[in-house]
């Protein structure tokens, strides 16, 4: 979800360190990991609330589906097919370039 590798990690808990001091960063993970399960809970509540809401016809709903990103994937780049990074991509009508070959150039356009 935030993809924080471990050097990040250390990081955030050696500045977390110097920020709260020892004696109270016990107290202070334990209110963070308090804060993210009450708010995991809160996410899927809304999500049961709102599948509730639409109807039967919307139980299969998945939520993922609604992330810009996703969407533009599914339905913009899916388009192209499933290329390998040995095979260039290619849209139709368009040919790659020979080895050596110039680009097409046009002086009225530039």
């Amino acid at each position: 979800m935030f993809d924080i590798g471990i050097p990040e990690l250390m990081v955030l808990a050696l500045v977390a360190l110097f920020v709260f001091g020892p004696d109270r960063l016990p107290g202070v993970a334990k209110q963070a990991g308090r804060m993210v399960r009450t708010l995991r809970e809160t996410v899927t509540q809304a999500k049961g609330h709102l599948a509730e809401e639409l109807g039967p016809e919307f139980k299969d709903i998945d939520f993922r589906d609604l992330n810009p990103r996703t969407l533009v994937q599914k339905h913009l780049l899916d388009d192209f097919g499933d290329d390998t990074p040995a095979t260039p991509r290619v849209r139709p009508g368009n040919l790659p370039l020979e080895r050596g070959e110039d680009a097409p150039y046009d002086a009225d356009a530039t």
